[in-house]
């Protein structure tokens, strides 16, 4: 299972069932569990990279963090199951004193996608081709990044939130939310998004509520929050007002009510 030109370092630990492509560079502090297999070319250090995900040839996963203030400390970078990174695309490790990138499960990370040191990412998100997560960016569950997308560094994307191809995100992206545009902008929710994850009729008309209420009413935020609160909320909408009552760098907004009628 593992060609005779890969070179592995003797302190990785790799599971009997991984296959190794040709040329593949295995670095200390690397763990691969079982079923995974790695393409030619490809770098992996410190790396925990968990069961059957597939590793393309010329990728780069858990090498030094792109961070100035880096200084050789022992981090790690931590995938889950069944996640896909593909050619040339290169995820981080973390910087600083035990510093960790963490990816969940059944993750696809498409060509010259970019994870940077100490992001936390859930299951089933999707980076497109040349999409960038700055270092100590948070991603939700399931969402979804177009192509040559970036986001800036600590900036949260909520769960299932949707960011269109192109776009820059310098603000926190709230759940189930959809931007688009250099400097993103709010155009409104993932409607098509959380039918394919089986939200019902119900829950997304209340979460479609829960937007009008904060970004089309006349209402300040703060008031629109506190009646969604008062109102006994679903799960989702509590889901969505607490995130935007934790943000820190601010949310992405729209830019006019024109646009949340597109």
């Amino acid at each position: 299972m593992i060609h005779p030109t890969a070179i592995i370092d003797r302190r990785a630990r790799l599971d009997a069932t991984v296959s190794v492509g040709p040329y593949v560079v295995i670095g200390e502090g690397a763990a691969i569990e079982d079923g995974t297999t790695v393409g030619a070319h490809a770098v992996i250090e410190s790396a925990t990279i968990g069961k059957n995900c597939r590793i393309f040839p010329h990728a780069s996963v858990g090498l030094a963090p792109q961070d100035m203030k880096y200084n050789n400390e022992p981090t790690s970078i931590i995938i889950g199951d069944r996640c896909t990174v593909r050619e040339f695309a290169t995820l981080n490790r973390g910087t600083g004193p035990d510093g960790k990138t963490i990816i969940g499960n059944d993750c696809l990370f498409m060509a010259y996608s970019h994870v940077a040191h100490d992001c936390v990412l859930g299951n089933g998100i999707i980076l497109a081709n040349v999409a960038t997560l700055g270092g100590h960016v948070e991603v939700g569950d399931y969402a979804v990044f177009g192509g040559i997308t970036a986001v800036h560094q600590f900036t949260r994307i909520g769960r299932m939130a949707m960011i269109a191809g192109g776009a820059m995100v310098s603000q926190d992206v709230i759940p189930f939310g959809q931007v688009h545009d250099n400097r993103a902008r709010l155009v409104g929710l993932n409607l098509v998004g959380m039918k394919r994850r089986g939200f019902s009729r119900e829950t997304i008309e209340e979460i479609k509520q829960a937007y009008k209420t904060i970004f089309m009413s006349s209402i300040p935020m703060g008031e629109a929050m506190d009646q969604l609160n008062a109102s006994g909320p679903s799960h989702e909408v509590k889901e969505l007002v607490t995130f935007i009552a934790n943000s820190k760098r601010g949310i992405c907004r729209p830019c006019s009510k024109e646009d949340n009628e597109e």
